[in-house]
């Protein structure tokens, strides 16, 4: 892990410094996921088969799950539940609200909500088996009544997926899980195979290919619609003189093994307290079972030096981190300051995985700095709303002077006609 003390930066070097590493390889990673989805597109299953025995090693006669899960460990599935019940009752109060009034005399406005017909979820686990991000997609589709819910998931050489990703799926009422991932997963809900439906929408995080393909879908004529550009995993931990460099520490890796490309950055006072938490990283990752991953990403983050929290605070409302971890207690009062983040996380008894895993909130969140125009993951991530009016004779006599103007100026009189030949038959 790099240190700059921020004040000494030119604005080039700050931006360079801030920069996600995946941007480097923006695109030939285009260029490839672009090959992918026009595979997908042209030969479906055939194609998706190819790529999951190129990638994934596995040799697949179908691509659908059997939803028998094996033999669980009761510890394993009541945590499960226990999290689910958390992240189901942070959630229960999302989802839009239906309103009906009247604009004007004899004119009535409302808007209602519908849950998307058909939305594909993706979980990564393609290194670990993402079981919390089952329950991340999950149960907000299941709060939102969606009625149909596809799940793709990489799976392992043998074809296998993780029983534990069934268990959850089913408690979110997923009966349609498939054991395909990557650019591939994506294009086959984008676009639809034999197998796979088409989807309306495509939900949840995943590796640069991931992201790369949701978003080349969502441009296209015959893709899908997406919730956010969702990829590596990136966290920025604000410390203080107060702060344990143990918990830091212990941050900042739970990030870097999440993969190579994940970014860590570190927001510190003084060059001391930033070698106390190098320290203790360095005796944390001996014990790491995915220490080379966590190796490799801190390869891409830094350590920066700040002045003042209004610096600090500056520097990370223009990183717009998915994660913002303030690691010291009293950070409530700078809550009102911070514009750009994905997630919070105040106080030093308060980690990242505690939001990963199970205390509510959804861990699906913007990165890239998108956290900046997008917000995390939620219920109306799988509603839309449509309007809905209705006018009187009496509304359209107070109304249609305006609009016979307004249609006017802008040129466009069979708009103003419309109004008028209703007035001239009342």
């Amino acid at each position: 892990m790099q240190q700059v003390i921020w004040k000494n930066l030119n604005k080039d070097e700050q931006e360079k410094c801030l920069r996600r590493p995946v941007f480097a390889n923006d695109k030939n990673l285009s260029e490839a996921v672009a090959d992918i989805l026009d595979n997908v597109l042209q030969n479906g299953d055939e194609a998706v088969k190819d790529y999951t025995l190129q990638f994934d090693g596995a040799s697949l006669d179908g691509l659908r799950v059997d939803q028998e899960e094996g033999a669980l460990d009761p510890e394993i599935c009541a945590a499960i539940d226990t999290a689910y019940k958390n992240i189901y009752t942070f959630h229960e109060k999302q989802g839009f609200q239906e309103y009906e009034l009247e604009t004007m005399a004899g004119i009535n406005c409302q808007r209602i909500v519908r849950p998307l017909e058909a939305v594909g979820l993706y979980v990564p686990g393609g290194t670990a088996p993402l079981v919390s991000t089952t329950l991340m997609l999950g149960v907000p589709a299941q709060i939102a009544q969606c009625k149909n819910k596809f799940l793709c998931t990489p799976c392992n050489k043998d074809g296998e997926i993780n029983p534990y990703i069934l268990y959850a799926a089913k408690l979110c009422g997923i009966s349609d899980v498939f054991r395909v991932g990557g650019a591939q997963a994506i294009g086959a809900m984008a676009f639809g195979t034999d197998t796979i439906p088409k989807c309306d929408k495509i939900l949840g995080p995943g590796n640069s290919y991931v992201t790369e393909a949701k978003m080349q879908v969502s441009k296209n004529a015959f893709g899908a619609a997406i919730d956010m550009p969702a990829g590596p995993s990136e966290v920025c931990v604000v410390a203080d003189e107060t702060s344990n460099p143990a918990f830091v520490a212990a941050d900042l890796l739970s990030q870097a093994e999440h993969g190579t490309d994940s970014q860590v950055l570190l927001l510190v006072p003084s060059l001391e307290v930033a070698d106390r938490v190098r320290s203790e990283i360095e005796v944390q990752l001996e014990s790491l079972s995915r220490q080379d991953i966590a190796k490799a990403a801190l390869q891409n983050s830094t350590a920066i030096i700040y002045d003042d929290m209004k610096q600090a605070l500056s520097v990370v409302n223009r990183y717009a981190p998915e994660h913002l971890i303030f690691s010291f207690e009293g950070a409530e009062q700078y809550l009102d300051d911070i514009q750009n983040a994905g997630s919070i996380f105040l106080g030093g008894y308060t980690p990242e995985s505690a939001g990963d895993y199970a205390s509510g909130t959804n861990h699906a969140l913007p990165t890239y700095g998108y956290a900046k125009a997008y917000s995390g993951l939620s219920v109306e991530a799988f509603q839309k709303t449509m309007t809905v009016q209705s006018i009187t004779k009496t509304g359209l006599d107070n109304i249609g002077d305006t609009v016979e103007i307004l249609a006017t100026l802008e040129g466009l009189d069979a708009h103003a006609r419309a109004i008028s030949i209703r007035k001239e038959a009342a």
